[in-house]
């Protein structure tokens, strides 16, 4: 009898620890959830524009994950966005790439929050900053928009400006009144050779703040040394 209660009992038992174990039911409902948005533009025309850093840091985030397990990353077409999901150590995190285009990326964030229950302390934002030289990362739990409309409509949408984003410098190397061609042009040679590594960079801290949260993740990211900006403009001092 005690071994038929025991068979029994390892059948009933079996289907959660292998959904536990991640042995190819990485959305368990167990796992705890993040969003990681990447802001940029859709189409062909923007394909690696300095305004699209943030799509390239979550291409490389899922990148980064599929490949140590063999595989390739497909995204989705969802509504509002491109979507994959990857798990980093009982982790679930969904990588979305609006497209609502940049002015309207709060659109995509809300409803994928919603959609998935994500809180809002388990929200990070991967976007570029004109404010830090090319190649300096940072990460802060909140702030302003900076004139960014990406992150302006965010804020507007979700009616605080109290989330996490990970900032990638693209630089201001431009003329006055040139700001739009410079952050929907491509980054010259000598930048986008060191694109790649700042990438990988930038995914190793998406999964500490998953992992250990933000304050680490800042920690590890932020006391980086910045990547020189090659000068452009004859010496000239760049926008402000």
């Amino acid at each position: 009898m005690f071994a038929f209660i025991k068979k029994l009992l390892a059948k009933v038992t079996a289907p959660s620890l292998i959904g536990r174990a991640g042995g190819g039911s990485e959305s368990s409902i167990d796992m705890e959830k993040f969003l990681i948005v990447g802001l940029g533009n859709i189409g062909p025309d923007y394909v690696g524009t300095r305004h699209n850093i943030g799509f390239r840091m979550v291409d490389a985030l899922a990148a980064s994950v599929n490949e140590d397990k063999g595989r390739q990353t497909e995204w989705e077409d969802r509504r509002y966005g491109f979507i994959t999901r990857i798990s980093v150590k009982g982790r679930q995190l969904i990588l979305l790439k609006p497209s609502t285009f940049m002015n309207l990326s709060g659109n995509a964030v809300r409803y994928w929050m919603q959609q998935e229950k994500i809180e809002l302390e388990h929200l990070l934002i991967c976007v570029d900053d004109l404010a830090l030289p090319f190649g300096q990362l940072r990460m802060k739990p909140a702030g302003s928009d900076a004139g960014h409309n990406g992150l302006k409509h965010i804020a507007q949408v979700l009616g605080t400006q109290q989330y996490a984003r990970l900032r990638f410098g693209i630089g201001n190397d431009f003329y006055p009144g040139q700001q739009v061609d410079y952050v929907l042009s491509t980054f010259p040679p000598e930048e986008e050779a060191l694109i790649p590594e700042r990438t990988k960079e930038t995914s190793a801290a998406i999964k500490t703040f998953c992992l250990a949260g933000i304050q680490m993740a800042m920690n590890q990211l932020n006391k980086k040394r910045p990547t020189p900006n090659p000068s452009r403009n004859g010496g000239e001092k760049p926008a402000e």
